[in-house]
């Protein structure tokens, strides 16, 4: 008679550490390519870039807490990605200099790095995942 043995914990647990390590380093990665992408006038929105992950979900999130990375990403007035204000404005900068502007290009950073790593992360959750079934 052949006796059953129930590994199911232990794979199960396997599994999920294998997706912790992945969603850390795909994360991780596309947290600093994108950070290398953004515009560095300040500095401040390079240095924002963040990765979390919620091991409870298994779900890794990526972004910047500062909401010029939303205007970096979108575009703003006549550049806007989904349309914005028309006419241009006036605004004043942070050394008190006043300028007038239709907006501001959409850079995309995190679009772009994401559509560059989008193939080796794929690679590495096979990676990851696979060694783990071995």
């Amino acid at each position: 008679m052949v006796e059953f043995i129930d590994n199911s914990i232990s794979v199960s647990n396997a599994m999920q550490q294998a997706c912790i390590r992945f969603l850390n380093e795909a994360g991780g990665e596309l947290a600093a390519q994108t950070a290398c992408a953004s515009r560095a006038d300040t500095g401040q929105l390079r240095g924002s870039w963040r990765n979390d992950v919620d091991e409870g979900s298994l779900t890794a999130t990526v972004g910047s807490p500062l909401e010029n990375a939303l205007w970096e990403e979108f575009g703003t007035g006549e550049f806007a990605e989904n349309g914005g204000r028309q006419g241009g404005w006036v605004y004043v900068d942070r050394h008190g200099v006043g300028h007038f502007t239709r907006g501001k290009k959409p850079q995309r950073t995190f679009r772009k790095s994401y559509e560059r790593l989008k193939p080796a992360i794929k690679r590495r959750a096979e990676q990851e995942l696979g060694r783990t079934l071995d």
